[in-house]
């Protein structure tokens, strides 16, 4: 049986340093919910990801993420999509001892099921 990992917003994932890419769509879309123009936030927000070829999230100093206020995302409503694919279709190695998601048994149906409505997209168990 597959296990969904259901997340409770503990914001830990959040509190590592990170490469969180971001596509046009996705800056579109944190702009305006944050209301100012993409040029605004590509300035305030973005940094040129690792690879040299695309945006991705800056960091705070201390690592953390740069929406992470206290224990609230600031843009939790429209996260990107990296964001909302942990940890179920993406972690890393001792990810468990950081991420506090409850394992949760379920069907194969329902762990689709789950995944989109998690992260608004359909994908097969691995």
């Amino acid at each position: 049986m597959p296990i969904f990992l259901q997340c409770d917003r503990c914001t830990a994932c959040c509190r590592w340093p990170g490469q969180v890419k971001l596509t046009a769509a996705q800056i579109t879309e944190l702009a305006a919910h944050l209301q100012i123009g993409e040029d605004l936030f590509i300035q305030r927000y973005t940094r040129l990801n690792q690879a040299r070829n695309g945006l991705a999230l800056m960091d705070q100093a201390d690592g953390s993420c740069v929406f992470l206020d206290g224990n609230d995302c600031r843009v939790n409503p429209v996260k990107p999509q990296q964001c909302r694919d942990f940890p179920n279709l993406w972690n890393f190695p001792g990810s468990e001892q950081h991420c506090r998601a409850k394992p949760i048994e379920v069907t194969a149906d329902e762990w689709r099921r789950r995944i989109k409505l998690a992260t608004g997209r359909d994908r097969e168990p691995e």
